[in-house]
């Protein structure tokens, strides 16, 4: 049975040191864009919620991060998505890349915003 995360904490624990600080960097832009967030593991991932309602979901993975959902975007934003989605509802962001933090941070405002 797949190990069971108390929090986001522990969950970045079982990273090596670099992905810890992406998903750390992820985790702090997602709160900069929609202060007032509140954490919690659901489906064994990092998510986070604003008045109880979960509206992002990140995770890491050995050769990128994701993402989760893709939020419904105006066209300027679905263009600037368009090289990351890569599943109903997935962004995944190579770790070989640089990250654009500042689009995620986009992202999870969006998606705060329809919860």
């Amino acid at each position: 049975m797949p190990e069971q995360f108390r929090d986001i904490d522990h969950y970045l624990t079982t990273f090596p040191p670099d992905v810890q600080a992406v998903l750390q960097q992820i985790r702090q832009e997602i709160h900069r864009a929609v202060p007032g967030s509140a954490e919690v593991i659901s489906y064994n991932i990092p998510t986070m919620t604003r008045d109880g309602q979960r509206y992002v979901h990140f995770a890491g993975w050995k050769a990128h991060v994701s993402l989760y959902p893709t939020p419904e975007a105006d066209e300027d934003l679905a263009r600037e998505l368009e090289p990351y989605e890569t599943g109903k509802g997935t962004l995944k962001f190579s770790l070989k890349k640089p990250i654009p933090y500042e689009l995620i941070g986009r992202v999870a405002a969006a998606l705060a915003r329809r919860s």
